[in-house]
């Protein structure tokens, strides 16, 4: 059975070093949800609290109602998949499954079936005799997970799992992993620092920046929405340039002036801003339009269905932007070309980037960044 996890004024500390302190945090029943920061963030040490494997010096865990804080980690009924594999080398693939069930004395006939089902569910029956050096990396990792979620366990928690593969194998094991995710219904906490494989996984992502969440949201939210400037420029790529806000006019790189409305934004904020533009959110034309950016190409880099460009603009800054390739024409190196943006698209921060001011941000953590 999934429940839910209740994190409530987290604290944790190694020695006078707090790493984590006064985080909060809910994890749904059942959602694959993701903790996703730069190493030293504090995600690992979060996911091993909740495992267990750390202690806690402050706040309070709950799966459902139940608290956890002093639960022995062999009795929170969790599966755990580790970076490393933490196969048994010694044993069969089959054995290696079989292990937590013979832990908890069930009965052979069930232990049988159970192994029997879990690795038809992983795609792994041919290798039920095998033993682990046998195996690619992703059999191992399909090997670590069967043998996680072969318990039925309540919750579920990855520790970068897939950092080992090579990067096909990394595609094909997170589309896996969701898959099976879906089809168990388990709790799922999910700790990476790759952002494409935290957007391609998760229902829920958690940007963590120095032991405090950031933002909140599903992969939607946190890309087209980021919070503040720190999960725009950590999720995907962003471009980005100074300009001032004053009365619903934002002027860009000096060179761009867009009008909006007061509806548009969540506050009256007038002065210096910091803007966030995708490279996709840029267009480029072969000549003059009104309210563009001039600039320069200094590359081309055709990949196919698209195209990256970087484009200096006039006061020397160079921005990268990505368009679909077009059949007809490249632009080339040393080309004069005029940038415009997609206004509904960009997004505007206040000096210091703690704050979106474009209303829409769906932020689900209600701690103090």
């Amino acid at each position: 059975m999934s429940v839910n996890i209740s994190i409530k004024d987290a604290i944790k500390r190694y020695g006078n070093n707090t790493v984590i302190e006064g985080l909060s945090l809910e994890i749904k029943e059942g959602e694959f949800f993701t903790l996703l920061g730069p190493s030293g963030c504090g995600k690992t040490t979060l996911l091993r609290m909740i495992a267990g494997f750390n202690s806690i010096e402050g706040g309070e865990f709950y799966f459902n109602d139940t608290l956890i804080n002093n639960v022995e980690p062999s009795q929170r009924n969790i599966g755990m998949v580790f970076q490393n594999y933490a196969i048994f080398p010694h044993l069969t693939v089959e054995e290696n499954v079989a292990f937590g069930l013979k832990q908890r004395k069930l009965k052979k006939t069930e232990i049988n079936e159970r192994v029997v089902e879990m690795l038809k569910t992983m795609q792994i029956s041919e290798y039920a005799e095998r033993m682990p050096e046998k195996l690619s990396g992703g059999q191992q990792q399909r090997v670590a997970l069967a043998r996680a979620v072969v318990i039925k366990p309540n919750v579920l928690l990855m520790d970068e799992p897939l950092s080992n593969l090579d990067a096909k194998l990394r595609i094909d094991m997170r589309t896996a992993i969701k898959e099976i995710q879906q089809n168990v219904n388990i709790t799922t906490v999910y700790v990476t620092h790759d952002q494409e494989e935290a957007m391609s996984v998760s229902d829920r992502i958690a940007v963590m920046k120095d032991g405090y969440i950031q933002h909140v949201g599903t992969p939607q939210n946190i890309y087209q929405r980021p919070a503040n400037l720190f999960v725009a420029t950590f999720i995907g790529r962003s471009n980005i340039l100074e300009g001032t806000l004053q009365d619903n006019i934002l002027n860009i790189n000096g060179s761009l002036k867009l009008m909006y409305s007061e509806d548009d934004f969540n506050d009256n904020y007038q002065g210096e801003v910091q803007i966030s533009i995708r490279p996709e959110e840029f267009k480029i034309h072969k000549n003059e339009v009104d309210n563009a950016m001039k600039g320069i190409v200094r590359t081309t880099e055709f990949l196919g269905l698209n195209t990256h460009y970087t484009v200096q603009l006039e006061n020397g800054i160079a921005v990268d932007i990505v368009e679909e390739s077009n059949i007809a024409h490249l632009y080339s190196k040393d080309e004069t070309v005029y940038v415009t943006v997609r206004q509904g698209r960009i997004n505007v921060f206040n000096h210091d980037g703690s704050l979106n001011l474009i209303k829409g941000v769906v932020n689900d953590h209600a701690q103090q960044i």
